[in-house]
């Protein structure tokens, strides 16, 4: 398996929602619509980190953190996706974790990292042909030679360029060019920020308080960008109380 496919430990993986586990409800900062909270959960991506080089990337799990109904969260952003507003990624960490990313965002990044650069030709058809038209997160040897009319040659550079990378023998993910560093960085908060939670008394802490609380160079995305991983992927359980939304470590 491709090393950059490779899952990450058990501790990492979205869990499954376990019935009656409390979301943020009206404690969250608010979007009510999908289209809403994509928007205001792209605003927390750190955009300055990557240099701007970076389209905005959030995780479909992070939306269940702001909306209890999966399968309407689903259903709408097939529509996003369908309407060609919106494209989908399998992430290499996590099996059951999902990058979303708008597509004119992604086609804005791909295309200026093409400049100059003897892939861009084939990139710009594939973006055309293959990223507008179709909502797979993967394609075949066969779907690409013969669907798409791309040759071994294109093939090999797009992968090259990054918008394609090795699922399995004759078979390609989409992926997002240069984003193994934000994976890096993603994975490194992400046990950071839970080990603040575990680390407090009784393993649990005031969602305000966290978001205030002071990162560790391990830390380096916005507090809440963090806060809504880890309560959509159910890593910890978020409880209402009198004093405000409670997050609490769950023990795997």
């Amino acid at each position: 398996m491709n090393r950059k496919r490779a899952l990450i430990s058990d501790a990492f993986k979205v869990k499954k929602r376990r019935n009656g586990t409390e979301k943020f409800g009206a404690d969250c900062e608010g979007p009510t619509d999908i289209g809403s909270t994509l928007e205001y959960l792209m605003t927390l991506f750190p955009r300055k980190l990557f240099n701007d080089t970076l389209p905005r990337i959030v995780l479909k799990h992070q939306l269940y953190s702001i909306h209890h109904d999966k399968t309407l969260v689903d259903k709408e952003l097939n529509k996003l996706r369908e309407q060609g507003e919106l494209l989908m990624f399998q992430l290499g960490f996590d099996a059951e974790a999902f990058g979303l990313i708008f597509a004119s965002d992604y086609k804005t990044k791909v295309l200026a990292g093409e400049e100059g650069r003897d892939t861009k030709a084939t990139v710009e058809k594939f973006l055309e042909k293959v990223v507008s038209s179709c909502t797979d997160l993967s394609f075949s040897k066969d779907k690409m030679l013969r669907e798409f009319l791309f040759t071994d040659t294109e093939i090999t550079q797009l992968v090259k360029s990054g918008v394609l990378t090795v699922r399995d023998a004759g078979s390609w993910w989409l992926s997002i060019p240069n984003s193994g560093k934000f994976t890096k960085y993603f994975i490194k908060g992400r046990k950071a920020v839970l080990g603040m939670v575990k680390k407090s008394k009784y393993s649990e802490v005031l969602k305000a308080d966290l978001e205030e609380r002071r990162t560790t160079s391990h830390v380096k995305f916005d507090m809440k960008y963090h806060i809504h991983d880890i309560v959509g992927a159910e890593l910890v359980e978020s409880i209402p109380t009198t004093s405000g939304i409670l997050l609490r470590f769950v023990d795997s």
